[in-house]
């Protein structure tokens, strides 16, 4: 694909929440995707700063209505929407525009499993945008219409993908704790900052979590074996960051100096994904506003198992960073491009 050389029309559907305000801030810098359309249904007229404080680059620009006719002269779109509302926008897009939906509504290949964790009519399946899964960058550059993956399935998925040969796939245990950008921002009495603060709490607690079929689809198509995940996350007093501790019964004999090794090599021309020297274990804050992944494995000799600590910015490569990604990707474009800051550290 011939990569662009000139600025493209951007379109961001959703501004207003957590992920629509990340992916503004992501794009300020961006040298070829310049937000030309800012849309929050909820938030029409008001200044795009007076909800994003930190984004004071855009001056006195205002949310404005997600008109289609205006949406159709963008070259790029973001939706940054809640389940079930890209896709009633989605069919009047053009089929050449780029087009990234942040929300579920492509993400699936079984209409029955979207029936079953998300309820409603299912709207299609597009090309899954997770590029360091083998395989996945090559779709995603050929592909006009991109599902990025949910943040908790990111992190999970890049845990499992190099050791899916040496691993149970219908036994992956997984515990992961979020901050609270994860909910989104609408008002919610559990979200409340005397709520959350200094306590952790389970949620979509027995196996019910959206993320789980789409983790399975992915995993499965990866390693050719069906997959079985059990998922229990957990609500974290942090405004944002994920860590994934993943657990799978090993099903060969393998030390974990040839795990390391495994790790590395799959990962080894990733820019964004990290398998961590030995001793070290990764820390959210490493990547708080990065795109980037930290990995560390180990194996439990008592139980036989291997063990998978990830984590991930869930605003960053779990939405927003990965977006840009793939719409570099399918753009032609070198796909670290505005995604190079590294994490704040503390």
């Amino acid at each position: 694909m011939t990569p662009y050389a000139c600025s493209m029309k951007t379109a961001i559907v959703g501004a207003s929440g957590y992920t629509g305000g990340e992916l503004l801030r992501l794009l300020s810098s961006h040298p070829f995707f310049t937000p030309t359309v800012i849309a929050a249904h909820t938030q029409v007229g008001q200044k795009i700063s007076s909800l994003h404080p930190h984004l004071s680059a855009y001056g006195e620009r205002t949310f404005v209505p997600a008109n289609l006719e205006s949406l159709s002269e963008c070259d790029v779109v973001f939706l940054a929407l809640p389940h079930g509302e890209s896709g009633k926008i989605a069919s009047y897009l053009l089929p050449d525009q780029i087009v990234v939906d942040l929300g579920a509504d492509f993400r699936l290949k079984d209409a029955s499993a979207w029936s079953k964790y998300y309820g409603g009519d299912h709207a299609g399946t597009w090309t899954y945008g997770l590029p360091e899964l083998s395989g996945n960058r090559e779709l995603i550059s050929d592909s006009r219409k991109v599902a990025n993956p949910g943040c908790y399935a990111t992190a999970i998925s890049l845990s499992c993908a190099p050791a899916l040969a040496h691993i149970n796939t219908s036994d992956i245990v997984v515990v992961a704790a979020s901050g609270t950008t994860g909910a989104g921002r609408s008002l919610k009495a559990s979200l409340l900052a005397s709520e959350v603060s200094g306590s952790l709490s389970s949620y979509k607690f027995g196996g019910v979590h959206q993320h789980t079929p789409e983790i399975e689809e992915a995993l499965t198509s990866l390693s050719g074996n069906p997959t079985k995940i059990s998922f229990t996350p957990i609500l974290a007093p942090m405004s944002r960051g994920i860590l994934a501790t993943v657990t799978a019964q090993l099903t060969s004999e393998v030390s974990v100096v040839q795990l390391r090794r495994i790790y590395s090599e799959y990962y080894e021309n990733e820019y964004f994904v990290t398998v961590l020297d030995e001793g070290r274990l990764p820390r959210t804050a490493s990547l708080t506003g990065s795109n980037h992944v930290q990995i560390q494995i180990a194996i439990d000799t008592h139980t036989n198992r291997l063990i998978v600590s990830t984590a991930i910015d869930n605003l960053g490569k779990g939405a927003a960073g990965q977006a840009i990604q793939n719409a570099n990707l399918m753009a032609g474009l070198e796909e670290t491009i505005g995604l190079t800051s590294i994490g704040l550290g503390i």
